[in-house]
């Protein structure tokens, strides 16, 4: 089931929410909406659960080329999963999934040997197989975010709409649940789009990901092209940890005004004595609890601070040391001019003899 929404707006008073939104989900796709709080993700993700209505002007909202617009929320059959499960406390993990089913018009209402049927078949899909009788308070928070999916799903609902369901979960469980919800949809392929500010999530399972500012779309591509290719400094800034480096780098031609962006791991640290013209720093700190570790460098002219990511192995072998003199090369400088221009840098300040 597709889905079409063209150019929609909508404002709460004075407050923009979205302006001239465009998106298009191809079926049977994951896709994620990702930007910080106010973006309009969220605005968005219920308009097309028709929770919200867009402004006067906004443009058709199509599944699967059928228009929506007008239809309430119940007749879309859209199956929306919130933050905090909204599980009824008094009911058992059966009853909770059933409820969709149990409150329809008599003529629509499956007979109960139905429901039960239904209601085993999801406990299986979602992993929760014996915990039927159960209430919500003696599950665990991802056991309930579970039992939250599958009520969504008992009305077989054509799309499927995730808001931050995962942010009331501590960071193991989250994780662990990304894992699952990425299998969990290649498995059954129903149209799912999700809302989530966290950068990391948007890119490990989602097909595509739309990042959102300020009520509008910046960006919409597969993890890897939003991460590679920023189409603006706002987008390579909030996805994933970056550098922003003042202007002064040789043999670039770079204007003054140029914005200029290197990742952690495009950063090299050689030691201070290295032939090239790379940038003096000193090294602050280091974090080297993991595979990878966190060196935090301030640079000599200027006194700017830089993030650089460092394999272990390569830690020891040069042996470096808080408060070590060290010359630092770019792998990769990402430019944002003045003018709109993009492009990339390759091996800007590299020793001599590398470029």
């Amino acid at each position: 089931m597709s889905i079409s929404a063209r150019h929609i707006s909508k404002s709460f008073g004075s407050v923009q929410a979205l302006q001239d939104v465009s998106l298009e989900v191809p079926a049977g796709r994951l896709i994620a909406l990702v930007g910080p709080s106010g973006s309009g993700k969220t605005t968005l993700l219920r308009i097309l659960a028709g929770l919200e209505r867009p402004d006067a002007g906004s443009g058709p909202l199509f599944f699967h080329g059928q228009e929506v617009s007008g239809l309430s929320a119940r007749d879309r059959r859209v199956g929306m999963v919130f933050q905090h499960y909204a599980l009824f406390r008094h009911q058992t993990v059966a009853e909770n999934i059933a409820f969709g089913l149990a409150v329809r018009r008599r003529k629509q209402r499956p007979p109960r040997a139905k429901i039960r049927e239904t209601v085993a078949e999801l406990l299986h899909l979602v992993q929760l197989d014996g915990l039927a009788g159960r209430l919500p308070g003696e599950l665990s928070g991802g056991q309930r975010q579970r039992v939250a999916l599958a009520r969504a799903l008992a009305i077989e609902p054509r799309i499927l709409l995730l808001d931050e369901p995962f942010g009331a979960l501590d960071a193991k469980v989250r994780k662990d649940l990304r894992k699952w919800l990425r299998a969990f949809h290649e498995r059954i392929q129903l149209t799912t789009v999700f809302v989530t500010h966290d950068q990391e999530e948007a890119l490990e399972l989602a097909d595509e990901v739309v990042v959102m500012n300020q009520a509008r779309v910046e960006q919409v591509g597969s993890p890897q092209d939003v991460f590679d290719y920023p189409a603006s400094p706002f987008v390579i800034e909030f996805l994933g940890n970056v550098n922003r480096v003042a202007a002064g780098i040789s043999g670039a031609a770079l204007q003054e005004h140029d914005r200029l962006y290197v990742r952690p791991h495009d950063i090299q640290i050689q030691p201070q004595d290295v032939g090239g013209s790379g940038l003096k720093a000193r090294i602050l700190h280091i974090f080297s609890a993991g595979s990878v570790a966190q060196v935090t460098l301030q640079r000599l002219e200027g006194g700017e601070i830089l993030e650089a990511e460092v394999a272990r192995a390569e830690l020891e072998t040069r042996q470096l040391h808080e408060g070590q003199l060290v010359t630092l090369f770019f792998r990769h400088i990402r430019v944002f001019s003045t003018s709109g221009e993009q492009r990339w840098i390759h091996n800007a300040l590299a020793p001599a003899g590398t470029k």
